[in-house]
């Protein structure tokens, strides 16, 4: 497709993107939600089609710091503990391209679990995972909805800015980094 078709796709009036790409973050399968486009925004199925079929070539590097983090935090025995939404058929490009992906503990994959953020059930399969109890897991995130729902169950929640501001908040909570 490209980048301007790709992001013509992306930002579409007609065709939610964010809502569509949520079905196989939360245990729908990638035919299922190809299938619908076809179906409801025919002009948009190639698009949908291309977006998996190149999805690896979408992963374009590490946010800036953070395999330095991660590693520094596994270093220092913290244990390590990821809640992505992503689907299970393409979580595994991650790991691939992101080495420092390898040092978590447990990484709850939404669509493996069938639950993603912001729903109140992956949070506490993650916390079933760990051992231990929700307050006391850090959690980070990118989107305000999602840290605002990891607090409300009563987790210490830090929206992500950048892996400095990271590092900081992280130090402040008297974590080794």
């Amino acid at each position: 497709m490209g980048p301007v078709e790709a992001r013509r796709f992306l930002d579409a009036d007609d065709f939610d993107f964010m809502a569509w790409n949520h079905g196989p973050d939360s245990g729908g399968t990638w035919a299922e939600a190809e299938d619908a486009v076809r179906s409801t925004h025919p002009h948009w199925a190639e698009h949908a089609l291309a977006y998996r079929a190149h999805f690896a070539a979408s992963l374009l590097g590490e946010v800036p710091g953070m395999g330095d983090l991660v590693r520094d935090l596994h270093a220092a025995g913290v244990p390590l503990l990821g809640l992505t939404n992503w689907s299970a058929e393409l979580y595994p490009h991650a790991p691939e391209q992101f080495d420092f992906l390898t040092l978590f503990d447990h990484v709850v994959v939404s669509g493996e679990v069938q639950a993603a953020k912001p729903d109140p059930r992956a949070y506490e399969i993650v916390a079933e995972r760990s051992g231990l109890p929700l307050d006391r897991l850090v959690f980070v995130d990118d989107r305000p909805g999602n840290v605002d729902a990891a607090a409300g169950l009563g987790m210490d929640a830090i929206v992500f800015t950048g892996a400095d501001a990271l590092r900081l908040e992280l130090r402040e909570r008297g974590l080794p980094v």
